[in-house]
């Protein structure tokens, strides 16, 4: 009877050693496996971004879909320009007073075009950009584009973003639902991933520097 409740008593001792191992394995596993994945989610997001500001500094707006966004990049290019100041005689003021009076002007001279797919993405990665770029799932990012109305003017937003749970699908649910609700200074906060905003005129993205450039507006 003594030799089956040591037994018993060992059972439960290496239970439990097994239980405290994995509250403190599993977490560590599941941030190793968490900041692999978000690099290259924020990797992506950034190019994504850098597209976006590309086709608004050229058209006037944001692309509201993928295909809109690729296309542009095959096709579109930017206008090189120079700034140069200079002084010009002023016509107004001489019609007016009769007396010759010289003003400063910024004069804005075009030298040429550049394509944007060359001065961004000349490697062709852009191609792919809508992909979620993790092994196992096939799934894209969530994008849309519009305007908001700031102080009477209408300007151009967009924001790009993909669920926590979907880059991190084969991980813990209960550290998943944990990590959904992060929010804290050196973290992603909140349940997804993401850049921009259809609320406010921002670029900015909602992940540390720890991953790069994120909180620039």
């Amino acid at each position: 009877m003594k030799l089956i409740i040591q037994l018993l008593l060992w059972i439960v001792i290496i239970f439990l050693g097994y239980l405290v191992f994995n509250a403190v394995y599993e977490p560590i596993q599941f941030n190793k496996v968490k900041e692999k994945r978000y690099a290259k989610v924020i990797e992506r997001l950034q190019d994504i971004r850098a597209a976006q500001i590309a086709h608004q500094e050229v058209t006037g707006r944001f692309a509201k879909d993928f295909d809109g966004l690729v296309r542009f990049i095959d096709t579109a290019e930017f206008v090189l320009t120079q700034r140069r100041d200079t002084t010009v005689l002023d016509e107004e003021y001489r019609r007016t007073y009769n007396v010759d009076q010289y003003k400063d002007i910024v004069l804005i001279d075009t030298l040429g075009y550049a394509s944007v797919k060359d001065s961004l993405f000349k490697d062709g990665r852009y191609k792919n950009m809508s992909k979620v770029p993790v092994d196992g799932i096939d799934a894209e990012f969530e994008m849309d584009a519009g305007t908001v109305v700031k102080r009477e003017n209408r300007l151009p937003v967009f924001e790009v973003k993909v669920d926590k749970a979907v880059v991190l699908h084969d991980q813990d649910r209960d550290l998943v639902l944990q990590e959904r609700q992060v929010v804290s200074v050196d973290q992603v906060n909140g349940p997804y991933i993401s850049v921009g905003s259809m609320e406010d005129v921002t670029t900015a993205a909602n992940w540390p520097d720890s991953y790069g450039k994120g909180r620039e507006q």
